[in-house]
């Protein structure tokens, strides 16, 4: 799986989430990429950027996250942003988690498994997603979708989308979990709870950060259990609350699969 990981300076947990098979074949690759924000990219990140001929960024930031780190973009780029304008005003779930919530294994693990049974209801994500899947049947050149740290809404997203293409749902978890190799969680942890316990004044143990800022499978297990709840299956969420009929997904199908 490290191949898919090509190194940038100062872009986390960026990566080709193509190349996986499916029953007709396998997923275009270079077509579909996945990372964290771009606010720090090097001169050299976007030159590398710059070539890879990405003509749709999915920004799925909230306006104030966009704010306090705007992107960078290669120079000359002149492709199609879809981001979302949806803002209730308030503060990001997970900093008010930090500032409040005590630094543990188990309260980290609680945090992250509510907000994915959450994450695919927003209404700022419905609205982004059923978009980004609309650009997936026109768009020409390939598409980037990016968070903050590329890891749970930028996850999410991944995930429905190979879900709809006909990956495995053993592929889909494997990508999912490359977060953790990609960013390296383990190697970084420690020094991570060191900051936040500075930050906080409240202690960080390693496994609240290895919860919190990693990724599990249980975390997207549970937002497609929630799904299948309210939708029936990823297929009736992606149709009732997305709008992708069974025409769309098959073009998209048709473009991104061989």
């Amino acid at each position: 799986m490290s191949d898919r990981l090509p190194p940038f300076q100062a872009i986390d947990n960026f990566r080709d989430y193509g190349d996986y098979a499916v029953a007709t074949g396998r997923v275009a690759r270079g077509r579909l990429y996945r990372s964290a924000h771009q606010a720090r990219a090097t001169e050299a990140d976007l030159e590398r950027l710059g070539r890879l001929a990405i003509a749709t960024v999915v920004d799925l930031r909230r306006p104030s996250e966009r704010r306090d780190q705007p992107s960078r973009r290669p120079a000359g780029w002149a492709g199609q942003v879809i981001e979302s304008a949806h803002d209730d005003g308030g503060e990001a779930p997970h900093l008010t988690f930090l500032k409040s919530a005590d630094l543990t294994e188990a309260s980290g693990r609680a945090f992250m498994t509510e907000t994915y049974r959450r994450l695919p209801f927003e209404p700022a994500h419905v609205d982004l997603f059923s978009r980004y899947f609309g650009a997936l049947a026109e768009a020409e050149g390939s598409v980037l979708i990016h968070c903050a740290a590329g890891k749970d809404r930028t996850g999410l997203l991944a995930a429905l989308t190979h879900s709809l293409l006909g990956v495995s749902h053993e592929d889909l978890i494997a990508d999912y979990l490359l977060t953790n190799i990609a960013v390296d969680l383990e190697g970084r942890a420690d020094g991570i709870a060191r900051k936040l316990t500075e930050m906080t004044g409240r202690p960080a143990s390693h496994g609240a950060v290895v919860a919190f800022l990693g990724v599990e499978a249980e975390y997207l297990d549970g937002a497609f259990a929630e799904i299948a709840a309210r939708h029936g299956s990823i297929g009736g969420y992606l149709e009732q609350a997305l709008g992708v009929d069974a025409a769309l997904a098959e073009r998209i199908r048709a473009r991104l699969t061989a």
